[in-house]
């Protein structure tokens, strides 16, 4: 995913995951309640639309309207104050708040997501996936994203992307499931040297039990997943739905249909069983080779 692309439509951003449960736990507690979302919004002295998108995480969420709602719904104090210091958490950034000069906002939702999701299963075509790449190869394709950035938003850039891959070191870091065309291999990055360096790293990382990566080769042919990159994210919480994010060229699109991120997910698999661990690591030997 190339975050650092311009001109992508700020109507695309997404809220952060603890927003989002918050969210839903809301819808669910007046649901509950039979709270209708017109009486939801008198007691509040908005509209009902101000109380759908609170429930659907596209607004901040106000302590005070925290407070008032579950009132109406008939919570008692203590779940009121552990719900109201939630939502205080839930409106303060996150870490990669410090580089919102260079993150554009419709990429801020997916560092959100990335950060809380247990499995992650991704589509590249084009490039290595940001969390495995590595700084010289990060440098050089964020480098062709904004070819007339100034070097320090590229730095900042490079570093966000560096950061984002701390995930993979947590001890309770998320299952990542990469699945990636041959042709990503093939595009010289930079020099045959990052290139080199890169695979390298593609080979370490696939070593570790959490993380999988399946090169697709040439010889599959037309398969179902040849299309724009996308990434799928599941979370343990059960408010959450599964959630695919997937760019296009003037902007990013985050789903939360079941059927359409029922299709991603099947075309993930099927690409999966174009290609075997043995396979994929055989490929990415010879063209280390290569590039030596």
């Amino acid at each position: 995913m190339n975050e650092g692309r311009p001109g992508a439509g700020s109507g695309s951003s997404a809220p952060t995951v603890l927003r989002m449960i918050l969210g839903r736990r809301l819808q669910e507690r007046r649901q509950g309640a039979g709270v209708s979302l017109e009486d939801a919004a008198r007691a509040l002295r908005v509209t009902s639309l101000t109380i759908r998108r609170l429930e659907k995480a596209e607004v901040a969420l106000k302590p005070l309207y925290v407070e008032k709602l579950l009132e109406t719904y008939g919570a008692d104090q203590q779940e009121i104050e552990e719900f109201v210091a939630l939502a205080e958490r839930a409106n303060e950034p996150g870490w990669w708040h410090m580089y919102r000069d260079v993150l554009p906002s419709w990429f801020s939702g997916y560092v959100s997501l990335e950060s809380g999701a247990t499995t992650l299963r991704t589509y590249e075509p084009h490039y290595v996936t940001g969390l495995l790449q590595t700084h010289a190869y990060a440098r050089a394709v964020l480098r062709g994203g904004l070819p007339n950035g100034s070097e320090e938003d590229l730095e900042r850039r490079v570093d966000l992307r560096l950061r984002r891959q701390g995930l993979l070191d947590r001890s309770d870091a998320p299952t990542l499931w990469v699945v990636m065309e041959e042709a990503v291999l093939h595009r010289v990055v930079s020099s045959p040297e990052v290139m080199r360096e890169q695979i390298d790293r593609l080979l370490e990382v696939s070593e570790l039990e959490h993380v999988s990566v399946d090169v697709v080769p040439f010889a599959a042919g037309a398969h179902v997943g040849a299309c724009a990159p996308f990434t799928y994210f599941r979370f343990e919480e059960r408010e959450l739905p599964d959630i695919v994010y997937s760019e296009i060229l003037s902007g990013a699109m985050y789903l939360d249909q079941r059927s359409d991120v029922a299709a991603h997910l099947e075309a993930h698999n099927r690409m999966s069983l174009l290609t075997s661990d043995a396979d994929s690591r055989g490929l990415l030997n010879r063209m280390r080779k290569e590039y030596s």
